[in-house]
């Protein structure tokens, strides 16, 4: 399913997100250390399932640097936009086909074939970013997942920052999709989403 109406940020769209994975989220379900399950994967876990249990999402706080991002999409969009010659369709919130309870807030689709994800950092990072070549480990695992639940075969990662010379403004790298992978995380979101499922009924019950 796939909600277009519905501006991100919004009270509607946090509640179609509400007890969901989420693409940004990933890397916490699969995070693990040599001794077992990682600390951020258990508080994921309860934070879902109080999500489902209470109906409410707690608010996040967002940063200086988060609100300029917010601010400064736009801008990263349309500079897209002109040198891709791509019209990014934006949307709100993707529903993965077959996993219930997993879904993708991307920051537009691309054609039939493909997803932009957007990001606008601090200028270190940026400029690191342009210098290395390459997507940032981090958001990997987030723009596999987004092509989980899209279907799609490429994903447009987009760092921008209107405060550099023109021509170093825009950075665009193209991940292609990895189906083994993506096929191996899928088991493991399919997995936490049990765990859960059984967290909730745990919380109804009252007791353990």
């Amino acid at each position: 399913m796939i909600y277009k109406e519905i501006e991100q940020g919004s009270e509607a769209w946090l509640q179609l997100r509400l007890g969901k994975v989420t693409a940004s989220r990933v890397a916490d379900v699969l995070a693990k250390t040599k001794t077992g399950v990682s600390a951020s994967r258990g508080n994921y876990l309860i934070e879902l399932s109080l999500q489902r249990v209470t109906g409410v999402i707690e608010p996040s706080y967002t940063s200086e640097i988060m609100q300029r991002g917010i601010d400064e999409e736009p801008r990263a969009r349309a500079a897209y936009e002109v040198q891709s010659n791509n019209f990014v369709d934006q949307v709100a919130f993707i529903d993965h086909p077959t996993i219930k309870g997993f879904g993708c807030s991307p920051d537009g689709l691309i054609d039939t074939d493909g997803i932009v994800e957007i990001k606008n950092p601090n200028s270190s990072t940026h400029w690191a970013t342009i210098k290395a070549n390459e997507i940032p480990n981090k958001y990997y695992i987030q723009m596999m997942a987004q092509l989980s639940c899209t279907g799609r075969e490429w994903n447009d990662y987009v760092s921008f920052d209107s405060r550099f010379p023109d021509r170093s403004q825009l950075f665009v790298k193209r991940l292609h999709r990895d189906d083994k992978y993506i096929a191996e995380m899928e088991s493991e979101i399919i997995k936490f989403l049990d765990e859960v499922n059984d967290e909730v009924e745990l919380i109804m019950k009252g007791k353990l």
